[in-house]
């Protein structure tokens, strides 16, 4: 199965992996269908947001910092309870249609691999999935 691999070199940290994917997408030949993007792993997620203005990924962060604090009143021992928090609120996948060999992407989109628990090196497996042939009624 295709993957791609995403160094992180911050402990909390958004990766514009777009590019990556496109190229995935290129040199899969893949023209129609669907792409999942899943990230094994219970301290990073990956979602799709804006790219376009870096100060949005800023703002992500930050947000998620105030909503669930490095520190608190955790029980799992191994003191990164927010990373695991923080990837549930992200989710571990996303899936992106594609149209003519492109992600069919929103003018300001890009697909971002969150890490929260870095730096790290991870693991994004991806899954062509094929359109379905016309049903003729």
């Amino acid at each position: 199965m295709p993957h791609l691999t995403v160094e992180s070199r911050r402990r909390s940290e958004l990766i514009d992996i777009t590019a990556q994917v496109r190229d995935l997408v290129a040199r899969n030949q893949v023209t129609e269908g669907a792409l999942l993007l899943f990230v094994p792993h219970t301290t990073a997620g990956i979602f799709i947001n804006e790219n376009a203005d870096p100060d949005v990924a800023e703002d992500i962060l930050t947000t998620l910092s105030g909503l669930v604090p490095r520190q608190g009143a955790y029980r799992h021992g191994e003191g990164n309870s927010d990373a695991h928090i923080k990837a549930v609120l992200t989710g571990s996948s996303v899936l992106v249609p594609i149209s003519q060999g492109r992600l069919e992407l929103g003018t300001w989109q890009g697909i971002y691999l969150a890490e929260f628990d870095g730096p790290r090196r991870r693991r994004v497996t991806a899954a062509f999935l094929a359109p379905l042939p016309e049903v003729k009624a």
